[in-house]
């Protein structure tokens, strides 16, 4: 049977092919909370045989708690100080599929470890969208109130223009979850050849 009669052998190779251009490094995805980086994260790790990793779930094992009880035990700073001290250790145990808090990409060193050692994609979410998903779940500490409306609108004003420094932006939607992922290789893909021409064919 050709390629053209095979697709899953062409996503087997176009898979393949991303993974060699990864090298060491991880797919990092950040995002709002709700934007879908553990669900669309697992999904990808699984097209590309790659390990998949929550950061946050690293963060609450490494502490011994959860990110709820750290937040009010300790304060968001300590949590932000020990959520870089684990994206790092991650990034050093690459490739992977990185999922990471709604907030990390915010502190500067996290976002240069991430740039050293990641391809950083932002899965972008509207404020509805976000809404319907993080109303399913309320164990997000910064959410976990009467105005949680109006804490994501602030959240997102004050974070869209870090996030918007990412490598990669992808819609994230309400779509099949598979329709997000085919977009979100696809643009993994196209991002590493462009990085590969301009090693090859530098200004």
């Amino acid at each position: 049977m050709s390629s053209a009669q095979s697709p899953t052998a062409d996503a087997d190779r176009s898979s393949a092919r991303i993974v060699a251009g990864l090298g060491t490094r991880s797919i990092v995805l950040v995002g709002m909370p709700g934007a879908g980086k553990t669900s669309i994260g697992r999904r990808l790790a699984t097209l590309l045989g790659i390990p998949f990793v929550d950061a946050d779930h690293e963060i609450e094992a490494a502490a011994g708690m959860a990110i709820t009880d750290i937040f009010e035990v300790h304060g968001e700073a300590a949590f932000r100080d020990g959520e870089r001290r684990v994206i790092q250790r991650l990034l050093g145990e690459g490739p992977q599929v990185l999922a990471t808090g709604g907030g990390a990409f915010m502190n500067a060193d996290t976002r240069a470890e991430i740039a050293r050692a990641g391809i950083s994609v932002w899965l972008r979410a509207d404020l509805d969208t976000l809404m319907q998903r993080v109303r399913r779940r309320n164990h997000r500490p910064l959410l976990a109130r009467d105005d949680a409306e109006d804490v994501m609108r602030r959240l997102l004003a004050e974070r869209e223009p870090v996030f918007a420094l990412t490598d990669i932006q992808v819609p994230s939607r309400d779509a099949p979850h598979e329709t997000v992922v085919a977009a979100l290789a696809d643009a993994v893909a196209t991002h590493l050849s462009a990085l590969e021409h301009r090693q090859e064919f530098p200004e």
